[in-house]
């Protein structure tokens, strides 16, 4: 296996130098400059999701060929007509690049029956209507830069190099035209001009496309970048050079076309093999997993007992709920989505959080929490009360908390950091303590949330900790003492076990709670610690002024300005920084279990032994043992995946 593993790095490596060799001369331009969604909705969800994606599968093959394609699947209302064309001096390889990026952004319109969006070297458009033909529309726009140009040699040469692309290219048969022009008087002053036409289009329609958009495009001078995005058309200037060299057609051509078959020949075989070999692991470790109880429930299967049960909801219901999915209804934004403020009908607050994936390892990761959160019912963990699993979006939908994360308060705003004295930081960390108990001592399986921070602690209107996030948990039974998994986590919260060999005990959420205890005392975040004063991560200052009898020096100032009557404050603070220095020992056999840590904060006659030294992980080593991970450093198979705030993110 591990000749084989060999074998496929070699092949990833010549993929990489192939799209490195391609990349010399050329790019693909993939940035997106706009996206346009229609006002109306699908007409049949059942039909209109599958004829979208086999539209794209279409469109695809085709610009693989011809840098154009046209498609439509379906009948009636609910056929989708689509339309993919990169511009005329994209590179084949760029080009695919560039559609691959459009299409997996588009699919965010869904449930409008249409959309389309422009990127710096390709278009794409779907619709439930035939609009090859079109040239102009109400869509239309243009898009100016933000620096000015006021040299008046410089607009009246965008007006003559805009008018020399756009003859240029209704003229051809390309429909694509091209202008660079140097500024008179100047050195290395340069106007560079690209007009593209949809191939749709004839002749007629594309020159008066372009002669709109020549018009249109002059009205962004004396800015030095210019765009019209125009139902049938592309144009763009610039002061930049962002033009790709042409295709050179002589006898040498021959010969690229000849480097270019085998290029693609090469590159077949590679990815071939490559995914051969990746299929092999998936089988492997698939096998595996289904010989144990409690691992992940077939995607398919599971998503078909949620559109079953009482836990689904509409997509169009969540859609209200939420007002379209408004921006001012924004509560939280993450790597992995999105999260809404919604009100449903019978007037209950909920918190939609709105996830777009367009692959299977985002979908099991929503999944796993479904069906990991659905199965638990504690004060302390955040109630699901349903999801949506239809269409290329997938939600999640909680009771909402109106103040929403911790991190939001001990790391927030001097207001928000004011607003928690020491009996409501204490309440939470017993709330905290309490749910990750329940979670360890499940009486089916025992689970490991692995992503224990403040971001994922919500607060309730009485400030009640709840415990959110599940996509990362993971089960095992009670007969493993652990279980070898990818990593996965936010760094300065993972165990040095854990990030090092991908052993996965609750011990690793023990080493997370105690560098959440000292976040909530100090107010300082161990992840990034950005004080002039202070220039070591926070357990590293921690464990030196503990060890020089100095701590209450670094509690967060804003404790201190409530008066606490019928509590010695300073007390139970120093006892909660050495519970969470016992919880964050470089042994894991030396850390309490989560029951142990609950007791020694509940009560005052609990011994507490001295802790040893903490693994002291800093950014650098961090950074260098993930590096070491990813290049297979190790004999595990893990891969480092390292988690935004997913629910309400900073």
């Amino acid at each position: 296996m591990k000749r084989a593993a060999d074998i496929a790095m070699i092949f990833i490596g010549l993929i990489v130098i192939l799209q490195i060799a391609t990349k010399a001369d050329a790019a693909a331009r993939s940035q997106i400059i706009r996206q346009i969604c229609d006002n109306q909705l699908e007409n049949n969800q059942t039909q209109f999701v599958p004829n979208f994606v086999k539209t794209t599968d279409l469109l695809g093959a085709e610009i693989r060929s011809s840098f154009i394609g046209t498609a439509h699947v379906g009948t009636g209302p609910d056929t989708n007509y689509g339309l993919a064309q990169c511009y005329g001096d994209l590179t084949t390889e760029d080009c695919i690049l560039c559609y691959a990026e459009a299409r997996t952004v588009l699919p965010s319109c869904y449930p409008k029956n249409g959309g389309r969006i422009f990127l710096d070297g390709c278009f794409l458009r779907l619709q439930n209507y035939s609009f090859y033909e079109e040239d102009l529309g109400p869509n239309d726009i243009f898009i100016c830069g933000k620096t000015t140009n006021n040299n008046r040699l410089f607009g009246n040469t965008v007006t003559r190099a805009v008018t020399n692309a756009a003859t240029d290219a209704s003229r051809r048969n390309e429909y694509f035209g091209r202008e660079q022009m140097q500024v008179p008087n100047t050195r290395n002053e340069y106007v560079y001009v690209l007009a593209d036409c949809w191939r749709t289009l004839n002749q007629s329609s594309c020159k008066s496309c372009l002669q709109n958009a020549s018009a249109t495009i002059l009205k962004c001078l004396p800015t030095s970048e210019g765009r019209v995005l125009n139902t049938g058309c592309f144009m763009r200037y610039s002061d930049t050079n962002f033009l790709n060299p042409l295709a050179i057609t002589s006898s040498s051509s021959q010969r690229g076309k000849i480097i270019a078959i085998v290029v693609s020949v090469v590159s077949s075989v590679t990815v071939l093999t490559v995914a051969v070999m990746i299929a092999l692991c998936i089988y492997k470790r698939k096998y595996i997993q289904k010989k144990r109880k409690g691992s992940f429930i077939d995607a398919k299967k599971l998503a078909k007992i949620l559109n079953d049960s009482r836990l689904n909801f509409k997509y169009s219901t969540l859609d209200k709920a939420t007002e379209n999915w408004s921006e001012s209804n924004k509560i939280g934004q993450g790597g992995f989505g999105t999260v809404y403020k919604g009100v449903l009908p019978d007037g209950r607050e909920i918190a939609v959080k709105r996830l777009f994936f367009n692959n299977r390892f985002r979908a099991a990761d929503f999944y796993n929490e479904v069906n990991m959160i659905n199965s638990l019912e504690h004060k302390n963990l955040v109630r699901l009360l349903g999801c949506s699993c239809s269409g290329p979006e997938s939600l999640l939908v909680y009771e909402y908390l109106p103040n929403m994360s911790l991190n939001l308060f001990i790391f927030g705003d001097e207001t928000k950091r004011k607003t928690l004295n020491w009996e409501k930081r204490f309440d939470i960390i017993i709330g905290t303590a309490e749910g990750l108990v329940y979670l360890h001592e499940n009486s089916k399986t025992r689970i490991v949330h692995r992503d224990i921070k403040a971001a994922n602690i919500l607060l309730d209107l009485r400030f009640r900790a709840k415990i959110a996030d599940f996509g990362l948990a993971r089960s095992f039974q009670d007969d493993k003492s652990h279980i070898s998994t990818a990593i996965a986590g936010t760094l300065g919260y993972m165990a040095p076990e854990y990030l090092a060999h991908g052993q996965l005990t609750e011990k690793a959420d023990v080493y997370s709670f105690g560098v959440l205890l000292m976040e909530v005392v100090t107010g300082m975040e161990n992840s990034r610690n950005e004080t002039t004063e202070y220039t070591d991560s926070l357990v590293s200052i921690i464990w030196k002024h503990f060890k020089r009898g100095t701590v209450a020096e670094v509690f967060d100032p804003n404790l201190m300005m409530h008066v606490y009557p019928n509590i010695n404050f300073q007390k139970d603070a120093l006892k909660v920084i050495h519970i969470g220095l016992l919880c964050i020992q470089e042994d894991p056999s030396l850390r309490p279990s989560m029951p142990k840590a609950l007791r020694m904060l509940a009560n005052d006659d609990e011994l507490l032994p001295v802790p040893s030294n903490p693994p002291f992980i800093n950014e650098e080593t961090m950074e260098f043992n993930i590096t070491q991970k990813l290049l297979g450093d190790d004999d595990s198979s893990s891969v480092a995946t390292i988690s935004h705030d997913l629910f309400y993110p900073r």
